[in-house]
């Protein structure tokens, strides 16, 4: 049975927000994967890598699967009409909405998250409770059909686990096997409760920006 998974598409999107969980979920037995925009010319993540959408917002099917990128172009689509209303549209029936990253603050602005446990990229945490959400600091948060995922690189054990969800642990299991998903990080630093506070601070000086955008763009509700 065919499993439609809609995952957005945005000019300076993180890219490993979606290509990675893109890597997985390609691999979900039935899964049909569209990257949707709101034309079908090509996009250039942040970091410059082009990609290419293969649906609009306006005649993208019903998805079983709705998912939610970050990356600092997001921060212009807190406020974006087009964008939250096909969120909303897409959402009333997805039986799954889904986030990584800065993702979750996207949900959040078109008011899917409210009352939801959700979480995202450290750096943007505190934006969480803008949204309505009850913010749940775990790099994989799932409550009732709502997951979201901390930042960039959790895509990956988020995508493990709706796998699970869609077609049981053992079909994840193996497509982890499959990718040799082991990870072994040369530093332990992957977190600002195990980094020091010279590098958090360093991190967040870099991030400034982005958070101060999204400071401005991101409603209260």
């Amino acid at each position: 049975m065919a499993i439609r998974i809609a995952m957005l598409l945005f000019p300076n999107l993180t890219q490993l927000d979606l290509t990675a969980p893109y890597e997985v979920l390609a691999r979900v037995p039935g899964a049909e994967v569209s990257l949707v925009w709101k034309s079908l010319e090509s996009v250039t993540s942040g970091t410059g890598l082009r990609l290419s959408p293969n649906a609009t917002l306006a005649d993208a099917p019903a998805a079983d699967v709705l998912f939610v990128p970050g990356g600092v172009g997001l921060a212009p689509l807190l406020q974006d009409p087009e964008v939250l209303e096909f969120l909303q549209r897409q959402a009333a029936t997805a039986r799954y909405v889904t986030a990584v990253c800065t993702g979750s603050l996207l949900l959040g602005a078109a008011g899917l998250l409210e009352g939801y446990q959700a979480t995202t990229h450290w750096a943007y945490h505190e934006f969480l409770q803008r949204c309505g959400a009850l913010p749940v600091r775990k790099r994989v948060v799932i409550d009732r059909n709502r997951i979201t995922a901390g930042g960039v690189t959790a895509g990956i054990d988020f995508a493990l686990r709706l796998t699970a969800e869609l077609c049981g642990e053992q079909q994840a299991r193996g497509i982890q096997l499959g990718l040799e998903y082991d990870p072994e990080p040369p530093f332990d630093s992957g977190t600002p409760e195990r980094a020091t506070p010279e590098l958090v601070q360093a991190v967040l000086a870099r991030l400034a920006e982005s958070r101060s955008k999204y400071a401005e763009q991101l409603p209260v509700r």
